[in-house]
């Protein structure tokens, strides 16, 4: 951090050249009621995420080996930027005053004379977990660089979205099942009101009533769903039609439509016949 203050001892004309601008006009001398706040200039060189990011800055900065940390120095310039901070930003020194209380205590200790173990081994270098800290938040901190260079969508780059008309067509509504079984529920009931008193065993083929349905829907656009089926002929032969009009539909030969919402429904061929 470094303080950039102009001096109030600065000569009123340095050869005929102007000290400053104002609105784009010269100003030879200093205004004699100007005021500048104290902090007015003041500009802060290096941001800092926390203290082991400071902490890792001095280090680096003058060419300190990691593992073999010169407290002496380091602790007295932490010492001073977070006596600077606290004369501003109390709530921020917090943190960093926590670090400095750890800066000396590892200093004090040391200062003491090395102490061995039980079993007469050394006790570990007080800057130990120290040195460990700064090198896990160092590998992090150039990984979180590494990631941030890679291009975020939203950020670097937009998805492009193109809308395609995909035809011209007028896409018809597809038949809800329901719709579907009250229309078959109605030609029922109406076969049901004829009367046959000529009783006859007769075989119905599907495959035939699919190619006597084909023959009605050739050559027209759209054909009434009831339209396909004659109440006259018997209950047998409407289930048979409606059995061979649902296996037209679903080997895609017919398409079974409506224009709208509980309008009548149509039937037409799903191919364009030679």
């Amino acid at each position: 951090m470094e303080n950039s203050v102009v001096s109030q001892d600065m000569p009123l004309v340095v050869d005929h050249v102007a000290v400053a601008r104002l609105y784009g006009e010269p100003l030879f001398a200093m205004p004699n009621d100007l005021y500048i706040p104290p902090d007015a200039l003041e500009v802060f060189l290096e941001a800092f995420e926390g203290p082991l990011d400071f902490l890792l800055y001095l280090i680096r900065k003058q060419n300190f080996n990691i593992l073999d940390i010169p407290m002496l120095s380091v602790t007295k310039q932490y010492l001073v930027y977070v006596d600077e901070i606290r004369k501003r930003n109390l709530e921020l020194a917090a943190e960093y005053l926590l670090m400095a209380a750890m800066l000396i205590e590892i200093k004090s200790r040391m200062l003491l004379p090395p102490k061995k173990s039980a079993d007469g081994e050394e006790v570990q270098d007080p800057r130990a977990e120290l040195v460990r800290r700064l090198l896990e938040y160092e590998q992090i901190k150039l990984a979180s660089t590494r990631l941030n260079a890679i291009p975020q969508f939203g950020r670097d780059f937009l998805k492009a979205t193109v809308f395609i008309e995909q035809s011209l067509q007028p896409r018809f509504p597809d038949v809800a099942v329901v719709d579907l079984k009250e229309a078959w529920a109605s030609i029922l009931q109406r076969a049901k009101l004829i009367q046959h008193h000529k009783i006859s065993r007769e075989e119905l083929s599907v495959r035939e009533h699919m190619s006597m349905v084909l023959k009605k829907l050739q050559g027209q656009r759209f054909v009434g769903f009831e339209d396909l089926f004659d109440p006259a002929s018997g209950v047998p032969v409407l289930v048979v039609t409606f059995i061979a009009l649902l296996e037209l539909a679903k080997e895609t030969l017919v398409e079974i439509t409506q224009a709208e919402a509980f309008a009548p429904i149509y039937v037409r061929l799903a191919y364009a016949p030679s």
